[in-house]
């Protein structure tokens, strides 16, 4: 079984090793200590704490789609018609091709907050 030592399992989920650990402390999530006194969380564990996050959101967005990455807009770049957006979401860099009158009406530029809500037929999976 695989286990995450607190900043691991806190990246994995996107928030700071101290969240993670006040959760933990707090009875959120449980976990272990290692042969050197660390703090660990078996993956089983981490993997269903992630889905009822996950579900907590997903209720409160009103949305079918299940793929939101929040972030701040890096760059925004005009076209005639078109708009292409980059948001960085945590360690992750997003980028959209959206209509220029969408990207005005939500007034996207640099230092902006901004979700990218993904809905995908197709999706690649792959393993570090």
């Amino acid at each position: 079984m695989h286990t995450y030592r607190i900043g691991e399992a806190a990246a994995l989920l996107g928030v700071s090793a101290d969240t993670l650990r006040r959760w933990v402390d707090g009875g959120r999530l449980r976990a272990e200590r290692d042969e050197q006194g660390r703090r660990t969380v078996s993956g089983p564990a981490l993997a269903a704490f992630a889905r009822e996050l996950n579900r907590t959101e997903r209720a409160s967005t009103g949305s079918s789609a299940r793929n939101r990455f929040a972030g701040i807009v890096t760059e925004v770049v005009l076209g005639d018609v078109s708009a292409q957006v980059e948001i960085q979401a945590g360690p992750f860099r997003v980028v959209s091709m959206i209509s220029r009158e969408s990207a005005e009406e939500l007034g996207l530029e640099p230092g902006v907050p901004a979700v990218a809500v993904i809905k995908s037929t197709n999706v690649v999976v792959e393993t570090p």
